[in-house]
């Protein structure tokens, strides 16, 4: 009855589930667009607010340079009227053109001829044979002293160099003195004006396109990705563009439906376009955010319902056989608690009482355990149920969480596949003893009959400790943390009989040199330091080929082994030779020294490798002739 209930629950609100997304798929279609068209509106906007901007920076720089320009083509006239000694030196006129900040300045007589200039090449032009120097030619004859001309930048005829010129009427004789102006403001300003400098200061999102058609034409003017492309696409057609305006979607690149928007400036039209399938990308996560809340409220629904007919309807009778096979199953500590009706509240009572009249024993016993004051505990499981009886103390033993005890002690076989684990390996040299966690040691029995099986735990991590830390101090230097000698010689033997064949290694002997003067000098306690500071250097060096140990006073020896070869054994030593000279002991607060080493060293030869006796005397061998001749540094013992 529940399942039939909640099944035609779910077809139901999931049909009004996609009812609701159908309207909301067009509401956020129609939402999305009115976005987009905001959005592109607000850009051409810009565009256009840009553009008027730039023509009327434009027109004011035009006439304010228009003004400045006359002036000082006035001015000019007025110096060349006055000194005519000027007039046809061109290095004269150059100087003067830059006492007047100008860029060319030119003289031209009452036949149009350019008689005086600034720049020599231009001397001897026929004012009228070039249709931008032509007009300069209205001013000669004309009687009015106060004629000009201002040209507008063009390529001048000389040099097809773009220039703007400007002329007066000489006063005292016919002519003209004409001014030239490289128009490098002009044409920034212009260039700010045009439409690819305004596209490159409009950010476009992925797949967006902004340009501009010419309305008589139909010629695009300007693109955001530049002109250099294809635009034989509906969307840049000038008839469907001006349907546009509100918004519409036409055929781009590679049949791909772009959403358009149009609007008309002066003489063209301002276009932006999106694809449509970047647009609907923005669409499905509307919808899919939407789809996402609506099953949330879905399962919610459900499982309130789900829950209600539970509680309500069926609820109780399930709960009391659920608890009832857990208890069957060993889960002595599960509590029935139906509410609902006096029935089921009378029922639990006296299934809880029952359950805890057997549950009572294992805790009397757990009491008695504690009133002892032993680290005990102990366990029980049977074969086919769930329960594990412990006592209170087993979790702590284990060091195992709350959480981590309840699932282990409602499951007996993972309990089982637990202890089993923890003793799968006892420590070496004891006998059914195993490490729990980093610090802790416990002594676990365990005894199978053919109903399951009982354990008891004892906890020895006092004891283990106490025994290795004298096998510690029975084989390690106290001064220097190094192995002793007797047991350095018996891990030796060892590692060489358990060595792989084909490997190589050796025996060093090493003597501190000057030891005596640093003890005489600096003192017994600076000479343990520098007993230690060497025994640091070979603590570093690798564990996995070096054994080492103090022999007696300053006297060490090292075993490298598993090397491949000879040339291996040396780089050792060189790299712990390397390190002893990095290293510096402080003796005093004014002095500190390097400390210095001799050593002998010899191969294991093979079928004498585990004779460490021999091994010692060949490397002794070697190191009294290191001693004896250079000491610091090391040598190999060779067959006499």
């Amino acid at each position: 009855m529940q399942k039939t209930f909640i099944r035609y629950t779910v077809f139901i609100i999931t049909s009004a589930i996609l009812v609701i997304l159908f309207f909301n798929f067009l509401f956020n279609l129609h939402w999305l667009e009115a976005r987009q068209f905001e959005a592109f509106y607000e850009k051409t906007e810009q565009m256009i607010h840009t553009l008027e901007n730039n023509q009327e920076e434009l027109r004011l720089l035009n006439e304010s340079l228009d003004e400045d320009y006359l002036t000082r083509a006035k001015a000019a006239a007025y110096v060349l009227d006055r000194q005519e000694d000027v007039s046809m030196d061109v290095e004269e006129m150059q100087y003067l053109a830059d006492l007047l900040n100008v860029d060319e300045l030119h003289i031209i007589d009452e036949n149009g001829i350019i008689v005086s200039a600034s720049v020599s090449k231009y001397v001897g032009i026929d004012m009228a044979d070039h249709a931008q120097t032509s007009p300069f030619l209205n001013l000669i004859g004309r009687g009015d002293e106060d004629a000009y001309l201002i040209q507008e930048a063009q390529p001048n005829a000389a040099e097809s160099k773009i220039m703007q010129y400007v002329g007066v009427a000489r006063k005292e004789q016919d002519g003209v003195v004409q001014v030239g102006f490289t128009p490098t403001r002009q044409l920034e300003a212009q260039s700010r004006n045009t439409y690819d400098y305004i596209f490159s200061k409009f950010p476009t999102d992925i797949g967006e396109e902004l340009f501009v058609v010419d309305t008589s034409t139909g010629n695009v003017l300007g693109h955001s990705n530049g002109l250099n492309q294809d635009f034989s696409s509906d969307c840049y057609r000038l008839g469907l563009l001006l349907g546009c305006t509100e918004g519409a979607y036409e055929k781009g690149h590679d049949g791909q439906t772009m959403y358009v928007v149009s609007r008309q400036y002066e003489d063209v039209l301002l276009c932006a376009a999106l694809p449509r399938n970047i647009l609907y990308q923005k669409l499905w996560g509307n919808v899919l955010i939407a789809l996402i809340y609506l099953l949330s409220i879905e399962a919610v629904v459900i499982l309130l319902l789900n829950y209600l007919v539970k509680r309500k309807v069926i609820g109780g009778i399930h709960d009391i056989i659920e608890n009832l096979d857990s208890i069957t199953n060993g889960n002595l500590d599960t509590k029935v608690t139906v509410e609902g009706n006096r029935e089921f509240k009378e029922l639990s009572r006296g299934i809880n009482a029952m359950v805890k009249s057997i549950v009572s024993l294992s805790d009397r016993i757990s009491s008695i355990i504690e009133l002892s004051g032993i680290p005990l505990a102990a366990f029980e499981y049977e074969k086919g149920l769930n329960h594990v009886f412990v006592t209170s103390g087993l979790s702590g033993l284990l060091g195992l969480s709350d959480r981590k005890a309840a699932e282990l002690y409602h499951d007996s076989a993972l309990f089982d596949q637990y202890i089993r684990a923890v003793t799968e390996k006892p420590i070496k040299g004891e006998d059914q003893v195993y490490q729990v966690g980093n610090d802790r040691y416990l002594h676990i029995y365990i005894s199978e009959s053919p109903d399951g099986f009982q354990g008891i735990i004892t906890d020895v991590t006092k004891d283990i400790l106490q025994k290795r830390q004298m096998q510690y101090e029975n084989t390690h230097d106290p001064l220097t943390g190094l192995y002793k000698f007797d047991h350095f010689k018996q891990l030796s033997a060892e590692t060489l009989a358990e060595m792989a064949s084909g490997k190589t290694a050796a025996m060093a002997m090493l003597d501190l040199d000057h030891f005596k003067s640093v003890n005489d000098t600096y003192g017994h306690d600076a000479g343990d330091l520098y007993l230690q500071s060497f025994a640091n250097i070979m603590h570093s060096m690798p564990a996995e080929h070096f054994l080492c140990a103090r022999r007696s006073g300053d006297e060490f020896c090292m075993l490298i082994f598993d090397c491949e070869d000879k040339a291996h054994v040396v780089r050792h030593l060189d790299f712990f030779y390397e390190t002893l000279r990095g290293s510096s002991v402080a003796l005093s607060e004014e002095h500190s020294r390097t400390i210095s080493a001799s050593c002998g060293f010899a191969l294991a030869e093979d079928g004498t490798g585990t004779d460490i006796g021999a091994l010692l005397s060949r490397a002794d061998e070697a190191l009294y002739e290191v001693k004896r001749s250079t000491k610091g540094t090391y040598a190999e013992y060779l067959q006499q």
